[in-house]
């Protein structure tokens, strides 16, 4: 199936969203979703930390692809978490600053289905998994359409529908892109 049958059938399955964090090739996923289901709920965690550069991308992509953007934000801002915690390990950030607001981005929506740009080549963890997985931690359908798409596939994606692409991104949950968050994990 290519990534669009597969979002169509996803989206057959349930209720749906889509999650962004407004990464590298991240157009493709949102294009794909919004092609399928212009009203989907995009869930974007904002944590606060992301460079001018990304939020610029996030608005750009927000006004071209007309998405239905949910943002959900820690209950810190940036400056306090910063002055509360300081250097604190990628672990505590991720806990606080990504799963607590996208744990309750789930409770609220409901979803059964969850629509997600992980694909087998971003890193060793994500390369065990599959295009297609029942979420036991979020009790949702997780579906992947670009899973297995190489860059060199996502960017031409990105040049056959004329969509922009963000290259100024980092994620602090992380600290690399080889390790996790814990959204998926």
């Amino acid at each position: 199936m290519t990534a669009l049958e597969i979002t169509r059938w996803a989206l057959a399955q349930g209720t749906a969203i889509v999650t962004t964090n407004f990464r590298p090739y991240e157009a493709v996923i949102l294009h794909l979703a919004t092609q399928a289901q212009p009203d989907i709920p995009v869930v974007w965690v904002d944590h606060g930390f992301n460079r001018p550069a990304t939020y610029r991308f996030a608005d750009r992509l927000t006004d071209l692809l007309k998405l239905n953007l949910k943002i959900y934000h820690p209950r810190l801002s940036a400056a306090h978490w910063a002055a509360r915690h300081g250097d604190a390990s990628p672990e505590v950030f991720g806990a606080e600053m990504k799963l607590e607001p996208f744990a309750r981005a789930m409770r609220e929506l409901s979803p059964s289905v969850w629509l997600t740009a992980l694909r087998q080549v971003q890193n060793p963890y994500r390369a065990t998994l599959d295009a297609v997985m029942q979420d036991a931690k979020y009790g949702v359908l997780k579906v992947s359409p670009v899973f297995h798409m190489t860059d060199a596939e996502m960017e031409a994606y990105l040049v056959a529908h004329r969509l922009p692409n963000e290259w100024d991104y980092f994620d602090p949950a992380k600290g690399d892109e080889k390790r996790e968050c814990g959204l998926h994990t």
